[in-house]
């Protein structure tokens, strides 16, 4: 039987070893579940629902398995962004994709039902970069983070595209392996593609960022502190001719 558990913290980050001071690799959020691969009290190494593995300290989830605790979340709201009342009277604030407790009231802010999604984030790659601008402008980079609290790259391209229905990998190299590839370089962009850079000799993708048209885009860059609108004919960006340089390909998803 998979021991199953639900994560209790707003925001709940995975580390590369069983230990606090380790390097965090991604995050899972309140709500989700996460799958029990190994035990090493008090950390436990987990899965979560994108396959992503990594160590988290068991006071970011709940003591009880998660079908005991499944009732408590059946409606399965998803955070917009909001602040909640929960049950206990506890007031906090939950990024988007975190899952509330049924019992919990949005005082600020907005979350939806699952089935109310679509029509506030169609499927369609085109409508990504709203979303980014919306949720992620001004936010700051974070490696392994995947909220506007603080993210990475890759995470701002998972979680945008998680709204719109597109279950995308954590990495920015795995998800340079979905998608068809689009020919025609930077004049070619479509708002939603994912460009995919890389500063190593062997080529192998470090960076992706998402179009908004043609010779431009968005992303989060450790070189620009998180948050930036970049332009690429900008021939006085140091930054920008530096990026245009180190890009390998583009991605076009659905």
């Amino acid at each position: 039987m998979i021991d199953e558990r639900i994560v209790r913290a707003a925001v709940a980050p995975l580390s590369a070893e069983p230990r606090a001071a380790a390097e965090q690799v991604s995050q899972t959020l309140a709500g989700h579940r996460v799958s029990v691969l190994a035990d090493r009290d008090p950390w436990l190494r987990v899965r979560t629902r994108d396959g992503y593995e990594g160590w988290v300290h068991r006071g970011y989830l709940y003591d009880a398995d998660a079908a005991a605790l499944a009732p408590r979340f059946a409606a399965g709201r998803v955070s917009l962004g909001c602040v909640v009342r929960e049950g206990g009277g506890a007031r906090r604030a939950l990024p988007p994709l975190a899952v509330l407790a049924d019992d919990a009231v949005v005082e600020q802010g907005e979350a939806l039902h699952p089935a109310a999604l679509p029509a506030r984030f169609p499927r369609e790659a085109g409508a990504v970069p709203g979303t980014a601008q919306r949720l992620f402008a001004g936010t700051p980079y974070q490696w392994g983070g995947i909220t506007p609290w603080g993210a990475d790259c890759s995470g701002l391209v998972q979680t945008c595209f998680a709204l719109h229905g597109f279950a995308l990998p954590r990495d920015a190299r795995d998800q340079a392996e979905l998608g068809t590839p689009v020919d025609g370089g930077f004049d070619a962009l479509r708002a939603g593609d994912l460009l995919f850079f890389s500063d190593r000799d062997d080529g192998r993708i470090t960076h992706v960022a998402i179009a908004l048209a043609p010779r431009r885009l968005i992303h989060l860059a450790l070189g620009r502190g998180g948050w930036a609108e970049e332009t690429l004919d900008d021939s006085a960006d140091e930054y920008g001719r530096g990026l245009m340089g180190r890009w390998r390909e583009t991605r076009r998803q659905g």
